[in-house]
């Protein structure tokens, strides 16, 4: 009789398994994919780094060596430098990953037979790029020959390629990785904890209450959210203590810039909640979507797998996650001392996305009231 009754929970269970479309959505449709976006999308040979030139000798063997470097497929010549100067500067601003610098004797030496310096500046605060272009680098420095001497026997190496590592010389984990695990940390407990507990107030019925109340809904939404802001600012405070104190992770920018932007980044992602806990209509889904949404955020924003590694449409795609840019802003402040200048852009998408989720969750709202 039990296995009866057993059978008969398992039965009715199913049944109401089958008329949920979110669990029918997230058994058949979101391992798919997810398998087949990923599976595109994660890769770690980093190919087609942006790359800035300073060539002081202007020759056919500076262009020879280019272009053995675009053939690799390895870099992209993005823009030329007309001074050593500009050229710091383009690769301070993320403007480009690698800069070349050619030397003004460059044919004379090769011509001579000597190995002629090539120096090559490397932003290494992505260890994982960084090691890619360096093992590239390294080999064209080996096979590429002067055109002079092209096909004749050499004895060493036509060029040394001289490697300066910039920002995290020493390819150290935690430098890379620890900023962007904060914005992990923020993002999903902010988007869980917003979402899950409207939602829970919508199931117990305190929230229809307020919404019928002369508050506006955006006042009602922005009240919602302030106490999580002060907690995202505690996280905030943890985090980059346990970086500074425990990893030794350089912290080379304005403390008070981290906030500013760590601010709008809350903002984003407690607006997504607001968002998802408007569309859904349990905790349940509410989790489900929240994890939909943030897995995706995860593995695209370049947190693990270097974003320039993906194919171009997932880089796009990347751009519609908000982790994406704020890992971007916490990797330039920790590693790279960036200031606001250099960070206007992921700033504006921040801000942008904040908008368009709020406004998004005050319609949905609006609707449930009417």
């Amino acid at each position: 009789m039990s296995g009866l009754r057993i059978l008969a929970l398992l039965v009715k269970e199913l049944i109401q398994m089958r008329r949920d479309p979110m669990t029918v959505g997230v058994t058949f449709l979101l391992p798919v994919i997810y398998l087949i976006v990923f599976g595109f999308a994660i890769r770690t040979d980093v190919r087609h780094q942006s790359t800035v030139v300073f060539d002081q000798s202007r020759s056919e063997e500076s262009r020879n060596f280019l272009a053995a470097m675009t053939a690799s497929g390895y870099f992209d010549l993005r823009c030329i430098a007309w001074s050593y100067d500009e050229l710091n500067e383009r690769i301070e601003r993320g403007d480009a990953k690698i800069g070349i610098v050619f030397p003004p004797d460059l044919v004379r030496e090769a011509n001579a037979g000597h190995t002629v310096p090539i120096q090559a500046i490397v932003d290494a605060s992505d260890s994982i790029a960084s090691t890619s272009a360096i093992a590239a680098l390294t080999g064209l420095g080996m096979r590429v020959q002067p055109v002079a001497v092209r096909g004749a026997p050499v004895a060493a190496p036509a060029y040394d390629v001289r490697i300066r590592a910039w920002y995290n010389p020493d390819a150290v984990t935690a430098y890379y990785m620890l900023p962007a695990l904060m914005g992990i940390i923020l993002t999903i407990t902010m988007v869980l904890m917003v979402s899950m507990s409207i939602v829970r107030e919508r199931e117990a019925g305190t929230l229809e209450q307020l919404l019928v109340t002369p508050l506006h809904i955006w006042e009602l939404l922005v009240g919602k959210i302030l106490p999580y802001i002060m907690l995202g600012y505690i996280q905030t405070t943890i985090c980059i203590l346990v970086a500074l104190a425990i990893f030794d992770v350089p912290l080379r920018g304005s403390i008070l810039l981290l906030y500013a932007l760590t601010t709008l980044f809350l903002l984003a992602s407690l607006t997504m909640g607001l968002m998802i806990a408007s569309l859904a209509q349990n905790q349940l889904q509410a989790g489900l979507m929240s994890i939909a949404t943030l897995l995706p955020g995860i593995l695209l924003s370049g947190f693990m797998f270097p974003r320039e590694a993906m194919p171009t449409f997932f880089q796009y795609l990347s751009l519609a996650i908000p982790m994406t840019h704020y890992i971007e802003i916490l990797r330039m402040i920790f590693l790279k001392g960036g200031g606001i200048t250099a960070l206007y852009q992921q700033s504006a998408f921040l801000a942008l996305f904040t908008f368009v989720f709020f406004g998004t969750a005050v319609r949905k709202f609006k609707r449930s009231v009417l």
